[in-house]
């Protein structure tokens, strides 16, 4: 595996560099009179990049700490209701919305 995931890291870094190379012309950049500049071209295609993967990261991390309140929310629902139960109370089946599968 180790291998494996050697090979796959020297073909990244054969690509980015063979990209670099021939991708050296200048762009330029102007928004607004706020910026006005020139940036080569690979460059600005690995910010670019670089800005997509953090964003797209920073909207999973939001998605899984949404998801793991949920679950521990579910998970306090399922105690309570399983006290109730060895209580001996009768426990009205209330589904959530959104949560009921379609017949």
């Amino acid at each position: 595996m180790k291998l494996f995931y050697t090979i796959i890291v020297m073909l990244v870094m054969i690509f980015v560099i063979t990209f670099s190379l021939t991708n050296t012309e200048l762009v330029n950049l102007k928004y607004y009179g706020f910026i006005d500049t020139s940036v080569e071209a690979y460059l600005l295609i690995f910010i670019s990049f670089g800005v997509g993967i953090v964003f797209a990261g920073f909207m999973g991390i939001v998605e899984r700490y949404r998801l793991s309140r949920k679950a521990a929310r579910l998970t306090k629902k399922i105690k309570q209701l399983e006290r109730e139960q060895a209580k001996g109370e009768i426990v009205p089946l209330k589904v959530e919305e959104g949560t009921a599968e379609k017949a």
